[in-house]
């Protein structure tokens, strides 16, 4: 490819050749929206021009309306393709290199995950009576640690009502122009869940109400969007009093509760889906920690009544 090449033209060569097919399509349409994001930042930048200060000109562009860690992905994402332009001859030099991330502050920082207390107080405001709603969802999500788009991808079939648990095997693609059924995130995504006599009742009951191979919480030809239901969740946690928390949120206290109870490591990862420990201790470090200095103090307590 010739360096007077405009960078765009380059980047979208580089994804439709190292990332088409490569990569989950939700993953692909990321790169897809920072090549639209680039073409209006630098409509005219060419390969040859690219160097340190252009590069880190686009970043701050970028910054000037995202959050940094927002940035930190449009970053990551061009910088992969600015290296394989460094190797194929293209730039004599790397001008990724000490770039800057910067980005804006959230006009309200949401707290990560609530305290069974909080949790209890924002379950008590939910409407379980009736239709299947978007308060069964956040209940099913805050009792399952669920993501999402599993919660999304449950049908009827997933429900085992003899056992009392729910199959994720799939998820459904509520980012995609026409929503459909989709992938899980790694093969250890696709587990089965146990459910509380409650939980069962309210998605049971959903279950039913819906025809075989249709999503529960989804209605027939409507697009749901995350922004929706976090509004709808951020309205709920302000009738409740407790602090406002996203929809992936729930999933994080639902963990953390679990840990806090005593289970362990490994179940509370085969129970979110982790594909191994090691996600859910660095997901939860400042929980594992904490419950390690309890335990340090039960075992000084113990030593000291050994005679």
């Amino acid at each position: 490819m010739d360096k007077n090449v405009l960078f765009t033209e380059y980047f979208a060569d580089w994804i439709k050749t190292y990332k088409h097919g490569a990569v989950r399509q939700v993953t692909y349409r990321k790169y897809v929206t920072t090549l639209k994001r680039l073409t209006q930042i630098v409509p005219t930048l060419t390969v040859k021009a690219m160097d340190r200060r252009a590069y880190q000109s686009i970043l701050n562009t970028y910054a000037e309306t995202h959050e940094r860690l927002t940035t930190m992905d449009f970053h990551h994402h061009l910088r992969a393709a600015v290296l394989d332009a460094v190797d194929d001859g293209l730039l004599k030099h790397d001008p990724t290199r000490r770039a800057v991330v910067k980005g804006i502050s959230r006009e309200r920082e949401t707290v990560k995950y609530l305290s069974l207390k909080q949790l209890t107080d924002l379950l008590n405001t939910l409407n379980l009576d009736g239709e299947v709603s978007w308060d069964h969802f956040v209940y099913l999500l805050a009792k399952t640690g669920l993501r999402f788009a599993e919660a999304l991808g449950l049908t009827p079939t997933d429900i085992n009502p003899d056992k009392c648990t729910l199959t994720v095997s799939k998820t459904w693609d509520y980012k995609s122009p026409i929503p459909k059924f989709g992938l899980t995130k790694n093969e250890s995504s696709k587990r089965t869940i146990s459910l509380d006599k409650q939980t069962f009742s309210v998605i049971w009951r959903d279950a039913q109400a819906t025809s075989d191979g249709q999503p529960i919480f989804v209605q027939p030809g409507c697009r749901v969007f995350n922004d929706t239901v976090n509004h709808y969740l951020r309205r709920l946690c302000t009738a409740a009093g407790v602090p406002m928390i996203a929809i992936h949120g729930l999933r994080h206290t639902h963990a953390s509760i679990l840990l806090y109870s005593g289970v362990s490591v490994a179940s509370v990862a085969r129970r979110l889906g982790h594909a191994n420990m090691i996600t859910t201790q660095k997901t939860y470090l400042h929980i594992i920690k904490e419950l390690e200095a309890q335990d340090n103090e039960k075992i000084m307590h113990c030593l000291e009544h050994l005679t």
